[in-house]
């Protein structure tokens, strides 16, 4: 998250991939854990999402009190080891929707559409 001071005001903001993490596992429920939101993130941005990067930033959101991770049962699929799951936590909605509020209001009035062009 980003903290920008303003008038004595603090504001706190998640950066992308934060809020595209805690989008995907409140979209995932009960079955978020690491290689689902993973998947979650690649087809809903159509961007490949980093294994490493994934982890290292749910240790961040986990260490701001915006998620809460817990280790599942062991299963066969994954040679016997555990799924981290992930929960989003009454602080990590309130994050992302505010991020979303934000880039809603910035966004009004402005059109991304190129003249005579569908895509870059």
């Amino acid at each position: 998250m980003r903290s920008t001071k303003h008038h004595n005001v603090v504001l706190i903001m998640l950066g992308e991939f934060e809020y595209l993490i805690l989008s995907a596992a409140v979209r995932l429920q009960e079955n978020a854990y690491g290689a689902a939101i993973r998947q979650e993130i690649e087809t809903a941005s159509k961007r490949r999402c980093s294994i490493g990067a994934l982890y290292t930033t749910l240790d961040r959101l986990e260490n701001k009190g915006l998620i809460k991770t817990a280790m599942g049962d062991p299963t066969p699929q994954r040679g016997g080891r555990p799924k981290r799951m992930v929960r989003v936590t009454g602080k990590g909605v309130q994050a992302a929707s505010e991020f979303y509020a934000t880039v809603t209001r910035v966004s009004r009035g402005v059109s991304w559409a190129v003249p005579g062009r569908n895509e870059l």
